[in-house]
């Protein structure tokens, strides 16, 4: 079975007291799910239609893992917390066997 990834990209933060809420709850809720942080922060480079914002990775064993967490009690509780102090994309990606 393939592993899984998280990948989010915000492209604005407006509320940076918010982002701190969420991700004291999001963080535990996703490990709690599996997942493991491989790079967090802002992008050190962006290139064609790239912004330099912060970009997220995540790794799980499987998309349904992935999926499980997002849709997980602890999560749904740290988005409700970010609210929309963030405009953000986040794709669950399959990874390569």
């Amino acid at each position: 079975m393939a592993k899984a990834y998280w990948v989010a990209t915000y492209r604005s933060i407006s509320d940076q007291d918010a982002l701190a809420g969420y991700a004291k709850l999001a963080g535990p809720a996703i490990m709690a799910a599996g997942g493991r942080f491989l790079a967090r922060g802002n992008a050190a480079k962006a290139y064609e239609a790239g912004v330099m914002q912060r970009v997220v990775i995540i790794e799980f064993d499987s998309v349904e893992k992935a999926s499980a967490a997002h849709d997980s009690e602890g999560y749904q509780a740290a988005l409700k917390v970010l609210g929309k102090a963030a405009d953000r994309d986040l794709r669950i990606v399959e990874g390569v066997s």
